[in-house]
């Protein structure tokens, strides 16, 4: 054996991919960029001035923290940037100012760093954070708006760079739809109707009211495509959450084939499985229990979406879920190799000697 040759000894875990914490989330900033551009390209700047409050909100939130417990700043790590990101995102393009500052606090300090801080979490801070936003503002975390209409050059400087929105929504009777798409669908669905009156185009391409970065079905998919290239997440998760909505809203609608698309392509069933279904903190570690984990989303999703008093239920899901999460994953726990069961005692006696 040459004498230069070294052998590093060391007890577990052993690194084995080049992949580290700062360059996953860099990986996921730039996948979530994709719906970022698509967000402002329909609702104009504000959005972009939303997303990015909430951004330095969190870096914010998770600074102060540090300095209050007297401990290492951890922004570097790049989780804050990437929480802050999906808060903004998941925001109307019609959400006040303080809504994005409060929803980055609250996901940073309450559900990430007081529980021990990145991958302690019991659940995902983003869809924590917006769960808490829907309750506590739920007129304005549903006011939506069409988007602009480039067509035929009607998008004026003034419309694209405006900030109309920012303290409240004050000029709602110019801008609120008429229906969001998930309206349509629940309305439809209580009925019994055969088609749904949906454009699909319009959910592909995001020419619909709904959250920044909900509503272009295609920059969800390429980031998505974008992220399972690099490995970044585990395509197992958001594919059997798919399927499993795909699966209960056959079974739960009245001629189920006709809602499968409309209910997939709209609202954050889609972004939901992409960035926050497959939270590595939050998510299980089992294979059996990332099955039971990615079904029981899709089926509150959906039981929240045909029976429940709102029109969305990816958040509810997935927080719920996260709860679960230790329970699944001790439900599933894989037996050592040669393991063998005890066996039982037949008698007291028995056991009295044992």
């Amino acid at each position: 054996m040459p004498e230069n040759r070294r052998f590093i000894v060391s007890s577990s875990p052993h690194v084995g991919s080049s992949l580290f914490t700062r360059r996953i989330m860099i990986h996921v900033a730039i996948a979530l960029t994709f719906c970022l551009v698509a967000g402002v390209v329909l609702y104009g700047f504000y959005s972009f001035f939303l997303v990015y409050l909430a951004v330095f909100s969190a870096l914010g939130a998770e600074t102060l923290y540090n300095l209050i417990r007297k401990k290492p700043n951890t922004i570097l790590d790049g989780s804050a940037i990437v929480t802050g990101m999906i808060v903004g995102l998941n925001l109307p393009p019609t959400a006040p100012f303080y809504v994005a500052i409060i929803g980055s606090f609250f996901a940073i300090m309450i559900v990430k760093m007081l529980f021990g801080g990145l991958g302690k979490n019991f659940a995902n801070p983003a869809a924590t954070a917006r769960v808490f936003l829907l309750l506590a503002w739920t007129s304005k975390m549903t006011a939506f708006i069409n988007p602009l209409d480039y067509a035929g050059g009607k998008v004026t400087a003034q419309d694209f760079f405006s900030f109309r929105f920012i303290v409240d929504f004050a000029d709602k009777a110019n801008y609120v739809t008429g229906a969001t798409p998930l309206a349509g669908i629940k309305s439809a669905g209580m009925v019994g109707a055969s088609n749904v009156d949906v454009n699909l185009l319009d959910l592909l391409f995001g020419t619909i009211g709904g959250s920044i970065g909900e509503v272009c079905a295609i920059a969800i998919i390429a980031a998505a495509i974008y992220l399972i290239a690099f490995k970044i997440i585990d395509w197992k998760i958001p594919t059997i959450y798919l399927a499993s909505c795909a699966l209960f809203t056959l079974v739960l609608y009245k001629n189920g084939w006709n809602y499968i698309l409309p209910n997939l392509l709209s609202g954050g069933i889609l972004f939901g499985a992409v960035f926050m279904l497959t939270d590595y903190a939050s998510s299980p570690n089992t294979r059996w229990g990332t099955v039971i984990y990615a079904v029981g989303a899709g089926l509150i999703t959906m039981l929240i979406r045909r029976f429940g008093g709102m029109n969305e239920g990816v958040s509810f899901a997935i927080l719920l879920m996260n709860l679960l999460v230790p329970l699944i994953d001790k439900a599933c726990r894989p037996k050592p190799f040669g393991y063998k069961k005890p066996p039982k005692f037949k008698k007291k006696e028995d056991a009295k000697n044992a």
